[in-house]
């Protein structure tokens, strides 16, 4: 057992020497060491949100589960927050106070945090709209960096400013941090509407089809990543992977170089300490969706209707029936 003392709390850490990663041997002290060493950065994402936690007690390889809902042993000192689900099932979630919150969460075998866009301070507005472009069966990295590129470059022209991170995975996600003024809803309409005008400018190469069979060997802009109660993976979080991969945000220019599977939590503390948090600014400069919403607008006006939610939404008004196309013909 292992003490680790954060901003005058002291956190601990119990079988610190137990093995997490399998590919190079990292264990969960190493885990905490990381996370220590990219504080700032994490932080400065992070801070004041809820938090999805995925739990590994055995390590990446072992068996997990997803834990919305802090343990009813929790220390007095931790800070919760009530999220809810699309039917309303309310839930105590962890809140990234501060790094002993992390460090807590990673002692109970939390190997990956998923966050909320919003912070917990203020609930009623989604502060970003992340972009999760997923490579379809087929698609290599690299098709996922132009998609990325032409999706900076959208965004460019329309006067929003984004940044990129590596998921830790195979895709990239795009975030732009939002002035507090729009729901999940609106953001959510904003990521359609981007998806559609990306799928039209290059059909061959993107695509904004929710359904499987229509996506082809192209990159899926997953637009309802925006919906309400979603997460996504968190920026300098590490993922449940054999080895280790940290979702990590990185610059635009080493979009063309950079190599995921490289990013690790035994390299990504050195790669911070060199070149700093391409994240640095994101949150100091919040940015419009107006523009977005326009364009939203206007295909509504053309006739378009609402792209299809998650099965566990309940029906939401101007949705498409919610059924696969090939399922519909059959009927």
């Amino acid at each position: 057992m292992s003490a680790v003392p954060i901003e005058g709390t002291e956190v601990t850490i119990s079988s610190p020497d137990k093995i997490y990663f399998t590919e190079r041997g990292e264990t969960k002290l190493d885990l905490v060491r990381y996370y220590q060493a990219v504080e700032g950065p994490l932080m400065n994402t992070l801070r004041d949100r809820p938090l999805l936690l995925e739990r590994y007690p055995d390590g990446a390889s072992g068996k997990s589960w997803f834990q919305k809902r802090v343990p009813k042993s929790t220390p007095p000192w931790v800070r919760t927050t009530v999220v809810s689900t699309p039917n309303g099932t309310t839930s105590d979630a962890l809140v990234a106070a501060d790094l002993a919150h992390i460090l807590w969460a990673v002692n109970l075998g939390c190997i990956g945090f998923h966050v909320w866009p919003y912070r917990a301070s203020a609930p009623d507005f989604a502060d970003e709209l992340r972009i999760d472009l997923d490579p379809s069966p087929g698609v290599g990295f690299e098709q996922v960096r132009e998609a990325a590129v032409l999706t900076k470059e959208l965004l460019d022209s329309l006067g929003i400013t984004a940044y990129v991170k590596t998921t830790g995975s195979r895709g990239l996600h795009v975030y732009v941090a939002l002035e507090p003024r729009w729901d999940s809803y609106a953001v959510r309409a904003a990521a359609v509407a981007l998806a559609r005008e990306l799928e039209r400018r290059h059909p061959d190469l993107i695509t904004a089809q929710w359904w499987k069979e229509e996506r082809g060997a192209r990159v899926f802009v997953d637009f309802n990543q925006n919906a309400p109660h979603k997460t996504v993976f968190g920026a300098w979080c590490v993922r449940p992977r054999a080895g280790g991969q940290v979702s990590t945000p990185i610059s635009w220019g080493e979009l063309s170089t950079v190599e995921p599977a490289e990013l690790t939590l035994s390299t990504v503390p050195e790669l911070v300490a060199r070149r700093g948090d391409p994240w640095a600014e994101m949150g100091a400069r919040p940015q419009s969706i107006e523009a977005l919403l326009e364009m939203s607008e206007r295909d509504m006006a053309a006739g378009l209707m609402d792209a299809p939610w998650p099965p566990v939404y309940p029906k939401q008004p101007n949705e498409p029936p919610r059924v696969a196309p090939s399922r519909a013909k059959k009927g």
